[in-house]
């Protein structure tokens, strides 16, 4: 089900600075007791850093060439800082606290210049709620420590026993229900720790938005954009509004850094003025998706029909976030207002209706959409239903399958197929995880972390980046806030009698680990949801080496 995003950051600075003021005092006793670790990861990584940055030079001066940031690739912004900067909710977030909404990046800055060097994984702006990409910087280096970079500064990966004696416990809570399943995996080897039914597949719930991510990922690249076209058919004086399929086009004043619906509305009217025309035939073209834009669900305020054109994902409360009334129509509730923007901008239309591009039209204007990275973390942020449903018709496309909730779930499993995943058991019906008939083991959860962690596929990183940070970012907001906050990172899911959590920890050793919880059956979702907060937080609390 979907979760409220993350309001704008300019809203919520606030109570971010509220936040913060709290707990400077516990964060700086944390930053205190972590220094040593760091300077010593610092001092054993050195070489390998130097090394990497020899070898990148050529690429780094070569981008400096290029003048057209659009066609920068996430792979040249990452690649350097791909194997040092995996351990995304390290010890530099127990320090120093994530202070933006697109997770601890802030932190991650802030402690690297707390040791006077340069790190982090700044991507910038709050990737939640706008749509800033990544730019180019060194990862921390005491995060190396985590991957095992340096065998002198980190303990060795905790024991299977030693684990058990943790989380069964926990995990034998009956607010769990009586069928769950679980896998703990130490991200720098790919080895399980600890597994209890991990091969076997319960409904996932809202965590198959991490196999929606890798699979549109590994099939279309970080870099992949998504474009809203207005196309002129020059016989007929026909303008078509052509959907590419982003639900992140807005229709607001201030876009956020998202694709404008008034940015092309204003260009397709230059256009058009430089041609004589004042007046047109609008028509719309939302034929790259197909089948059915009703979920199996049925209609439900978590999410709008999918079409290939919407603005604002449906909405028609003016909100940004959380369940809300939708359009039953979002092309053309999209095009009508497309046309209210071209009235502004002095071109008469007649009332939209549905159409085809033909390959004799003209492309008048287009908007982009952020990065697929950024849509990417804003989906996993905000447990974005609308998102996911359209990374699952893309990847679909990509994948040459039928655009439509079951190619969507063919493509999906297609790309992990490649990927080498472990899928037995495994089954897609959306990208969301709202279908109930969706089907996940705790194996191929954390196996999808581990991929998106290996520095051979720098492209699967926003899986990572993505996951909201506890306490702090998205649907982990409220949750430990006296517990692991700012530690565990997370995709939750929550269906009526099933409660997920998937993510990594960092744990008292300093090893990066990913783990998947799977219940089902249960009978009170706010004592389910507790209990797994509880067996990440002793996770992230377990000596366990």
């Amino acid at each position: 089900m979907v979760v409220p995003e993350l309001r704008p950051w300019r809203a919520a600075r606030p109570h971010v600075t509220r936040v913060a003021n709290a707990v400077r005092p516990r964060l700086a006793r944390a930053a205190g007791a972590v220094r040593p670790g760091l300077t010593r990861a610092t001092d054993a990584v050195q070489p390998y850093l130097e090394r990497t940055a020899a070898a990148m030079k050529p690429q780094v001066t070569r981008l400096a060439r290029i003048r057209r940031p659009k066609t920068v690739k996430t792979w040249q912004y990452t690649a350097g800082a791909a194997t040092a900067g995996l351990a995304l909710a390290a010890t530099v977030a127990t320090a120093a606290g994530p202070w933006d909404s697109s997770g601890q990046r802030t932190a991650e800055r802030d402690q690297a210049v707390a040791l006077e060097r340069t790190g982090g994984t700044d991507h910038e702006g709050d990737s939640g709620t706008t749509a800033a990409g990544p730019r180019p910087a060194p990862s921390a280096p005491s995060v190396l420590a985590g991957l095992g970079a340096a065998a002198n500064t980190v303990k060795s990966a905790p024991t299977g026993k030693a684990l058990a004696t943790v989380l069964d416990p926990l995990l034998g809570n009956t607010a769990l229900g009586p069928r769950h399943t679980a896998a703990v995996v130490d991200v720098a080897t790919g080895k399980r720790l600890y597994g209890a039914g991990a091969g076997t597949a319960l409904t996932p719930a809202s965590t198959t938005k991490i196999a929606t991510a890798v699979a549109a990922l590994s099939a279309l690249g970080a870099d992949h954009r998504l474009v809203t076209r207005a196309a002129l058919e020059a016989d007929t004086k026909e303008l078509v509004l052509v959907g590419g399929g982003d639900p992140t086009l807005t229709a607001r004043a201030d876009a956020g850094g998202w694709a404008s619906l008034r940015e092309l509305a204003e260009e397709a009217a230059t256009a058009l003025k430089k041609r004589d025309i004042a007046t047109v035939t609008l028509s719309y073209d939302k034929t790259l998706y197909a089948g059915s834009e009703i979920h199996p669900i049925g209609v439900n305020d978590n999410l709008a029909p999918v079409s290939a054109l919407m603005v604002d994902e449906g909405r028609t409360d003016n909100t940004a976030s959380g369940p809300a009334p939708r359009t039953t129509d979002p092309a053309a509730d999209a095009t009508r207002t497309f046309a209210r923007f071209l009235s502004d901008n002095g071109i008469k239309t007649t009332a939209p209706g549905p159409s085809k591009a033909t390959g004799r039209s003209e492309n008048l204007a287009e908007v982009y959409s952020p990065p697929l990275s950024a849509l990417v973390e804003r989906m996993l942020t905000n447990s974005d239903n609308d998102i996911a449903e359209a990374l699952a018709r893309q990847t679909a496309v990509a994948d040459r399958q039928r655009a439509d909730f079951a190619g969507g779930g063919k493509a999906i499993r297609d790309q992990l197929k490649k990927l080498g995943l472990p899928l037995a058991g495994a089954d897609f019906h959306d990208g969301s995880g709202l279908d109930r008939a969706d089907r996940l083991t705790a194996d191929l959860l954390t196996s999808l972390l581990v991929k998106a962690a290996d520095p051979a596929h720098p492209d699967l990183r926003p899986a990572l980046t993505g996951l909201p940070v506890a306490g702090f970012t998205g649907t982990l907001t409220s949750r430990y806030t006296d517990g692991a906050a700012g530690v565990v990172r997370a995709k939750t899911g929550t269906l009526t009698g099933v409660n997920t959590l998937a993510g990594t920890v960092v744990d008292q050793d300093g090893r990066l680990l990913a783990f998947a919880f799977l219940t089902s059956d249960t009978t009170d979702p706010g004592a389910a949801q507790s209990a797994l907060d509880r067996t990440a937080s002793a996770l992230a609390a377990c000596g366990c080496g």
